[in-house]
């Protein structure tokens, strides 16, 4: 974590983290892409810390939990235990350590925090900041804002390939098959729990999943993805891919409305390693909804055609979002290099046994 001594300036984008708020001990702040928010950093003074949150509930208006959302960052237990949520729009952050202050450059000589007011755009990049007393700016840009997707004031898409053709109309119903013999288990997501990579089941992730075990099938897709795609993803990104992560077959059903919320791929120790992701569509004709949605970039959703590919950074927010008809069956690698594979070596020993293979960060 890089310590900041002055308050980030705008265009700048803090580290991201992971922090104690009322409904969960480890909320995490990149999770909050395709909002504005404003965040509000209370000083150890009762009196002035009482004023700033009568300023932000005086505009409660503004915040909706669609486009606008504000969080508080306290070090105090008390003071943050006696805090609640004001939802829709209102919510609170401790900040014990004050590794949060010191992210956004506002942690005070004495090692309090300074009052702050910051407003980050749905990329999560600082638009304003402003001392306590003069949250007046930081309010008037938000009422003037409008829909956070179209925070750029031009329209923007994600940085994400496309590549058709990948896979053969043949080998995507050979690999719908195999699922459908497998039958698939229950999907997980990948947690940092006490410094420890684990697999766990819950309702973040609705899909089931089925490993392919078979060699032979599992030759013929690397010798797909090593013509058909590895070429394009260097082309586009200078990134020369020498390695691919889990063979797996995943399902979305529309019988249990299968989804996976926005999340990155790579947010753990034992997915540092991940470089982009991958989904290639199997049947894309047979399902509605289970696009992809990137949140940083807009309300767009992205689908490749049958036996087609898109490609994305693993760093990037990304949900898919739910299927309401019929079944979407994909092929979900990761890839990465050479130097990422010792990434991963290293950080093998921070991951529980028996972890699922194919959880998602």
């Amino acid at each position: 974590m890089t310590r900041l001594t002055s308050p980030l300036l705008p265009g700048r984008r803090p580290e991201f983290f992971q922090a104690v708020t009322h409904a969960r001990p480890d909320f995490s702040f990149g999770s909050l892409g395709g909002l504005y928010t404003v965040m509000l950093f209370l000083p150890e003074a009762p009196d002035r810390a009482a004023a700033a949150l009568r300023t932000l509930r005086a505009e409660r208006d503004l915040l909706d939990d669609e486009n606008r959302v504000a969080f508080t960052v306290t070090r105090d237990e008390a003071a943050f235990l006696a805090l609640e949520p004001e939802l829709p729009g209102i919510r609170h952050f401790h900040d014990p350590d004050g590794s949060i202050a010191d992210r956004f450059g506002v942690r005070a000589p004495g090692g309090g925090t300074l009052g702050h007011w910051f407003l980050l755009d749905p990329s999560l990049r600082v638009v304003l900041a402003a001392p306590l007393e003069k949250s007046q700016p930081i309010f008037d840009r938000l009422r003037v804002a409008g829909p956070a997707e179209n925070y750029a004031g031009v329209p923007i898409h994600a940085p994400v390939l496309i590549v058709p053709r990948v896979f053969e109309p043949e080998l995507c119903r050979t690999l719908i098959d195999y699922y459908r013999a497998d039958g698939g288990d229950p999907s997980g997501v990948m947690r940092e729990i006490n410094g420890m990579t684990v697999g766990v089941l819950d309702t973040f992730k609705k899909r089931r999943d089925a490993t392919i075990t078979d060699e032979t099938l599992q030759k013929t897709i690397q010798n797909r993805v090593f013509h058909n795609l590895l070429p394009e993803i260097e082309r586009a990104f200078s990134f020369k891919a020498t390695r691919m992560e889990r063979y797996i077959v995943a399902c979305y059903s529309a019988q249990d409305g299968g989804y996976f919320r926005a999340h990155r791929d790579n947010t753990s120790k034992g997915t540092a390693h991940r470089r982009f992701a991958c989904s290639i569509n199997l049947n894309a004709e047979e399902f509605e909804g289970g696009d992809l949605r990137f949140a940083e970039f807009g309300r767009r959703t992205y689908r490749p055609p049958t036996g087609g590919a898109v490609i994305f950074s693993c760093s990037l927010l990304h949900e898919a979002t739910p299927v309401t008809r019929g079944t979407r069956y994909a092929f979900l690698p990761f890839f990465y290099d050479d130097a990422a594979a010792k990434i991963r070596e290293e950080n093998a020993r921070y991951i529980v046994p028996n972890t699922s293979t194919s959880a998602s960060a």
